[in-house]
C-alpha cells in the first residue's frame, strides 16, 4: 500500500523519497562527514522529524545525518500484508544504509529504535561504528503501564494529552497545542491503520521480541553510549542499566529530571554528548 501523501508538500516532515530494501521510504538526508543513523521511537503519529527535529540540525553540522522513517511509520511504505517485527526493521534499517551507499554508520536509536539499532549491531558488525542507546527497549523486562498506554493508543485527544505526560518530565512542554498537533498526526490516513497493527495486545510478547540475546550483547564490540531519563515512565531506567552492564565497551549517562524525552527535554546537552561520543571516533579513524 502506497505511503499516505502529505497534503502539505513543504512540511519539514517530508524529507526525500527512496527505495530501501524495495519499500518506499522517507528519509532526512542532511549534513557532511562521517554518517550519523538515527532511528526513532514507536510512538502514536511518530516521524523522524518529530522525533529529532532538535537534535538533526545539530548533529549535522558535523556529520551526515540519516533519520528515515521505518517502515509502516510516518510517510514510508505500509506494506499490505505487514510482518512487522524486530527483524523486518533492522533490514529495512540496512537497506537505508544500502540505498544510499553507506558502507558503515553510527546508528543512534530512540526507545523502540533503540532495540532495532542493538539487533542491526549484532546482525551487521562491521555496518555500525559506534551506536547509541537512548531510552533503549533490547532488553527484557515487564512492561511499564506507560509502555502498554503507548502501544495500545486509540485516537482521541484526551488520550494522547495523557500520553504527553506520559512521556515528559517537564510538565511546561505538556501543552493542549502539542497534543492537538500529535492527535492530528495520529489520525492523518494511515497512519492508525498500520500503528495497531504492530503492537497489537497483549503486549509483553512485543517487549520480548525487541529484545536481543543476552549473550549477543555481551559479545558486541562496538562502543557504546546508553542514555537514560531518570523519570522515565515508558521504559524503565533498569533497561539501560542491563544494557551498560552487558555491554563490555558501554558508558552510561543519565539525566535527572527527565522522562522518556531525553532528546527533547535535554537537547542541547543529548546533542552535545552525543556529537562528542561520536567525534572521539572522527578523531581516531581520521574521518572529517
Amino acid at each position: 500500500m502506497n505511503a499516505p501523501l502529505n497534503t502539505n508538500p513543504t512540511s519539514p516532515e517530508l524529507g526525500r523519497e527512496i527505495l530501501a530494501g524495495g519499500y518506499r521510504t522517507n528519509v532526512h538526508d542532511n549534513g557532511q562527514g562521517f554518517p550519523v543513523m538515527l532511528i526513532h521511537g514507536s510512538g502514536p503519529g511518530v516521524t523522524a522529524w518529530a522525533n529529532w527535529r532538535l537534535i538533526m540540525p545539530e548533529l549535522a553540522q558535523q556529520r551526515r545525518v540519516i533519520a528515515p522513517d521505518m517502515l509502516g511509520f510516518g510517510y514510508s511504505e505500509r506494506p499490505e500484508s505487514p510482518n512487522y517485527c524486530r527483524d523486518t526493521w533492522v533490514e529495512h534499517a540496512i537497506g537505508v544504509l544500502d540505498a544510499l551507499g553507506i558502507e558503515q554508520a553510527d546508528v543512534v536509536g530512540n526507545s523502540f529504535g533503540g532495540g532495532i539499532a542493538l539487533a542491526l549491531a549484532i546482525k551487521y558488525p562491521q555496518r555500525v561504528r559506534r551506536l547509541v542507546l537512548m531510552g533503549s527497549v533490547g532488553v527484557s523486562f515487564p512492561i511499564t503501564k506507560g509502555l502498554d498506554e503507548v502501544w495500545g493508543y486509540e485516537p482521541s485527544f484526551a488520550l494522547m494529552r495523557r500520553l504527553m505526560s506520559v512521556f515528559a518530565f517537564d510538565r511546561n512542554l505538556v501543552t493542549d497545542e502539542l497534543a492537538e498537533l500529535r492527535y492530528q498526526a495520529s489520525i492523518r490516513p494511515g497512519f492508525q491503520e498500520s500503528f495497531a497493527q504492530m503492537f497489537p495486545a497483549p503486549r509483553q510478547r512485543w517487549v520480548d521480541g525487541l529484545a536481543s540475546d543476552p549473550a549477543a550483547i555481551q559479545a558486541l564490540r562496538h562502543e557504546t553510549l546508553v542514555i537514560h531519563g531518570r523519570e522515565d515512565l515508558v521504559i524503565p531506567l533498569q533497561a539501560s542499566l542491563d544494557l551498560a552492564n552487558l555491554i563490555e565497551r558501554a558508558q552510561l549517562h543519565v539525566f535527572g529530571q527527565c522522562g522518556h524525552w531525553t532528546q527533547i527535554e535535554h537537547a542541547g546537552r543529548f546533542a552535545r554528548l552525543v556529537n562528542d561520543f561520536l567525534t572521539e571516533a572522527d578523531s581516531a579513524s581520521g574521518a572529517h
